[in-house]
């Protein structure tokens, strides 16, 4: 026989029914597990983000240098922001007037770019390294500092972590992007 439930012990009932200590032990125990498989991929996926995103954006700012000075019809530089001696912390597109790869008071800067990412490392190799910068002149073509006719090619590798990216620069000033870990051969 069954006694019946006043509806105030029913409400009590209802109020503390919920898990155990064991049953949330367990719960937590199951998203603890959850989590540290799903953390390092993320990880991966927010490196792999940052540097596509870096990539893009020196890939971006190589061709607006190329087609400003296009353009306009004369020299336009792009050099590393700051000191001019890392990459990582920038760039900067600029008309050069007085050939000194610095932006002066009196020269146009057409569009600069903050520092990369901590994580993010970034590699040049040009014909010309003594001085880091890219120049194109009015045909769109690259040059160097030791003589116009000469042209400026080579790369930038971007890495993060076990990732990489390249943007290639050819003899003619075209730029493109490659991936070293999936076309080694022609990256």
């Amino acid at each position: 026989m069954r006694w019946p439930i006043s509806p105030a012990r029913r409400r009590i009932l209802l109020l503390t029914a919920g898990f155990s200590i064991v049953e949330l032990m367990v719960i937590l125990m199951i998203a603890g597990i959850l989590m540290a498989i799903a953390v390092p991929s993320f990880q991966s996926m927010i490196q792999r983000h940052r540097l596509i995103t870096a990539t893009n954006a020196l890939f971006m700012a190589v061709n607006l240098t190329r087609s400003e000075a296009i353009h306009r019809g004369i020299r336009v530089d792009m050099i590393p922001a700051g000191d001019g001696s890392q990459w990582s912390n920038g760039w900067i597109i600029f008309i050069d007037e007085d050939n000194d790869q610095r932006p002066d008071t009196n020269e146009t800067v057409i569009y600069s770019y903050g520092g990369l990412h901590r994580d993010l490392r970034i590699t040049p190799s040009f014909t010309d390294s003594k001085v880091q910068y890219i120049a194109f002149n009015g045909t769109g073509r690259t040059r160097t500092n030791a003589n116009s006719q000469t042209s400026q090619s080579g790369n930038w590798l971007l890495e993060a972590g076990t990732q990489s990216r390249k943007v290639v620069i050819n003899f003619l000033g075209r730029p493109r992007v490659c991936d070293p870990g999936k076309d080694a051969s022609s990256c």
